[in-house]
């Protein structure tokens, strides 16, 4: 007999589904208020070791409580009171919170702390309540200067309820604002709602994978009996993009090209292609007659706005996952959203509106288990910031966009950013455009904000040996004060990120790249191998921007300053850092290193967030006289292709190696006598390479573009990564991933368009990946 097959995928993104099983975030910094019933287990998990955890608890009266979890205080546990005597919004908050529950801010007692210093990442702590409280859980930490390395981390809690109910849902997330209405929808109903111009409408999935079709009318067009709705094809011309994101350009639109919403935040960053709600028909088509469907609902919903119905409404259908394939074919699956997960909007202008919960069940559109949408109504008078989010794993928390500690001076040259790496950073500036900014750079002196590099504190007696393991470079030839550019490879040899690697004491070293789940990576070697050693995330904590260009050591030696035990900037080497002091010995704290992205002389400072703006003025000030120019990401591209620098998704991936990326010089194979991951795969992959980077010089003025076909005749031999029309040079340029059998210089190549057979940009194969200044006696100057 054969036993049936059970379908069982790994599905941690969805772990709020999970009976009774409640996980929440304690910031860096910061604390989390949750409440227990009797029987209720509590564990907290220092996720990435050496960070202290203070609780504090409180019963119904707001009498403290600590034995209600067997825990008692510790003398000079006072983190929560003094984090609640500041007069933020967030801190009022909460303030106001324990007041209800009868809590002094005023006066706590002193919390528990719940483990020594210096536990290891994954320690945790569980608990039982024995009656119902209330629970404060911190993550003490302060300000940390740039040099300094003993950051906070954050916590997670683990709650398990001792009695779920038999249909657990996850409880509603605290509204972000003022509510002006707000009702929940079941899986087949629809409701209609009124929205003044200016309020906020937020769309909210409560469970996870969730559809809700959305309708919009112009109020005023109702009164007067005119039917003016949110039009499909005039949205996705305007914007040019069939899913909804944040920003200026994500707005929706009427057939008379007015705006009626636009987005604000979305934490999903994948929805419907602005096709049919669900029909009857559809339905009917695959067997089931008189299924509840999305369209019908919404009729009926906005008929007693006087609105006609009809038997398939065009609608904004929120985190229905489709897309159109390489066919031209419409494709579906189970959502991207998570128990939470929402999409704000402000309305643009007066509007009635309809949400439905969609009742499909008989295919993957909402996760084979129809569940609830709730919608709330924010006031006009809240401020939102616009955001996308991240999530560093699956099952992590979403992190909405954040501003730099440098946005408020950026911001006020350009209101041109993208959602880079969760950082909103500029693409150009306003007043300068792209060729201006390149130009300032190539010639005089530019700043760039690049705060959006990830970086990671490996700290402990077993720092050197793990990142000498864990990076193809020989870390342990790594000096005090030195900076190294490295590769971090999988073991079967692809690439999980790039990077340079400072080493800032004997057991000290700070990782920068770009990719958060590389301090994921690190931590998970460190506990394989039982090494003693802490990674500590420290991207919030550092911000940084790039000094770049002939004038930018002129430019720095005037701010500045740097103790008798470090080199002077004018001394500072190539790959080499310093800390200092901006201005002088009392200044804000600084680091200056000697590298960049650009192929011209340049040096990056780095910086605590909180000083961020006075860095940036003071540098301003000093390099209006020397032409200094802001530089964003359109013209960081221009001038990084030219040097032949490489990019993550662009010229390396998890399926390409160092070679292959052409970074093959940060792999000394002969040299490096420690073993490292991914040593033997690369053993195998250099003794027998398939491709390699390359740079293609194109004819004429036509460009090519990242993922257009290389071929030689009708056979594809290659792939465009990255591509660019030099200025310097006045030639279109590009980086190409070739066939090793066609990448002797001079080689004649074409660029396919179109289906890469019926145009094609004629090429040749270039003497190296670098176009400009080959030699790096400008970077080296």
């Amino acid at each position: 007999m054969i036993a049936p097959v059970t379908s069982r995928p790994l599905e941690p993104a969805l772990f709020a589904r999970t009976r009774g099983v409640e996980r929440h975030r304690v910031a860096p910094g910061g604390l989390t208020v949750v409440a227990l019933q009797a029987g209720d287990r509590l564990q907290v998990i220092d996720l990435e070791g050496d960070q202290p955890a203070q609780l504090l608890a409180f019963l119904d009266d707001g009498r403290e409580a600590l034995s209600a979890l067997g825990l008692q205080g510790t003398r000079g546990a006072d983190f929560i009171g003094k984090q609640l005597r500041p007069s933020s919004r967030e801190a009022r908050h909460v303030v106001d919170g324990l007041a209800r529950r009868g809590v002094d801010s005023r006066h706590l007692p002193d919390a528990a702390s719940l483990w020594p210093a210096g536990m290891p990442a994954g320690f945790r702590h569980a608990m039982t309540a024995c009656s119902d409280v209330l629970v404060i859980v911190a993550a003490p930490g302060g300000r940390t200067a740039v040099d300094g390395q003993g950051r906070a981390s954050e916590l997670r809690l683990v709650i398990e309820r001792a009695h779920p109910t038999a249909l657990w849902v996850p409880p509603l997330p605290a509204p972000l604002g003022e509510v002006i209405d707000e009702f929940t929808l079941t899986p087949g109903t629809a409701r209609d709602y009124s929205v003044r111009a200016g309020q906020f409408i937020q769309v909210l999935d409560v469970a996870g994978r969730q559809c809700s079709d959305f309708i919009a009318f112009d109020r005023r067009g109702l009164d007067a009996g005119r039917e003016i709705d949110l039009d499909p094809t005039v949205t996705r011309t305007l914007n040019g993009s069939a899913y909804p994101g944040p920003g200026l350009f994500s707005r929706f639109y009427d057939r008379h090209m007015q705006p009626m919403l636009e987005v604000v935040r979305d934490t999903v960053g994948r929805h419907d292609t602005f096709a049919l709600a669900c029909t009857a028909r559809y339905y009917e088509s695959q067997g089931y007659f008189g299924h509840a469907n999305c369209s019908d609902n919404l009729s009926r919903a906005m008929a007693a706005h006087g609105v006609q119905g009809r038997p398939g409404w065009p609608a904004i259908n929120f985190f229905y996952n489709t897309g159109i394939d390489a066919h031209q074919h419409l494709t579906l699956d189970e959502p991207w959203s998570r128990p939470g997960d929402y999409v704000l909007m402000k309305a643009l202008t007066d509007l009635v509106c309809a949400n439905s919960s969609c009742p499909d069940d008989i295919d993957p559109a909402n996760g084979w288990q129809p569940t609830d949408i709730h919608i709330r109504v924010y006031s006009e008078k809240e401020r939102f910031s616009i955001a996308m989010s991240t999530r560093q794993t699956a099952d992590a928390d979403p992190v909405l966009t954040r501003e730099s500690g440098f946005h408020p001076a950026t911001s006020r040259l350009t209101r041109q950013f993208v959602d880079y790496r969760g950082f909103w950073t500029p693409t150009r500036f306003d007043g300068y455009g792209t060729l201006e900014e390149y130009h300032g750079c190539r010639e005089r002196v530019a700043v760039m904000d690049l705060s959006a590099l990830r970086k990671f504190e490996v700290l402990g007696p077993d720092a050197e040996a793990l990142l000498d393991h864990c990076l193809t470079r020989d870390v342990r030839k790594l000096a005090i004060g030195q900076v190294v550019y490295s590769a971090m490879c999988y073991e079967h040899g692809g690439m999980l990120d790039d990077g340079t690697l400072l080493r800032l004491g004997q057991d000290a070293f700070r990782w920068i790249g770009g990719e958060d789940h590389a301090g994921i990576w690190l931590r998970e070697q460190a506990e394989r191998l039982g090494m003693k050693v802490w990674i500590k995330s420290a991207s919030d904590q550092i911000h940084n921007i790039a000094v770049q260009g002939p004038l930018s050591r002129e430019l720095l030696g005037q701010m500045v300053w740097s103790p008798g035990t470090q080199p002077a900037l004018a001394d500072l080497g190539w790959f080499r850092f310093l800390t200092g002091r901006l201005d002088d010995h009392n200044g804000p704290a600084l680091m200056v290193s000697r590298t960049g992205y650009t192929g011209e002389l340049g040096f990056e400072v780095w910086c605590h967030p909180d000083d961020a703006v006075q860095v940036w003025e003071r540098l301003w000030q000093l390099g209006q006289p020397l032409g200094l120019v802001p530089l964003g990401l359109e013209a960081l591209d221009m001038l990084r292709i030219e040097a032949g620098l490489v990019f993550a998704g662009y010229e390396f991936d998890d399926q390409t190696d160092p070679f292959e990326a052409g970074i093959g010089f940060c792999v000394p194979l002969k040299s490096k006598a420690a073993d490292f991951i991914g040593r033997e795969a690369l053993l195998r992959r250099s003794a027998q390479p398939r491709q390699q980077l390359v740079g293609l010089v194109l004819e004429g003025n036509e460009v090519a573009a990242h993922g257009d076909c290389v071929r030689m005749g009708r056979a594809q031999v290659g792939v465009i990564t990255s591509a660019t029309r030099s200025a310097v040079l006045g030639r279109n340029i590009a980086l190409c991933r070739l066939d090793i059998a066609y990448c002797a210089p001079g080689t004649a190549l074409e660029i396919g368009k179109l289906d890469g057979q019926q145009k094609r940009i004629r090429a040749h194969v270039a003497a190296s990946t670098v176009a400009y200044d080959p030699q790096k006696s400008r970077v080296r100057s």
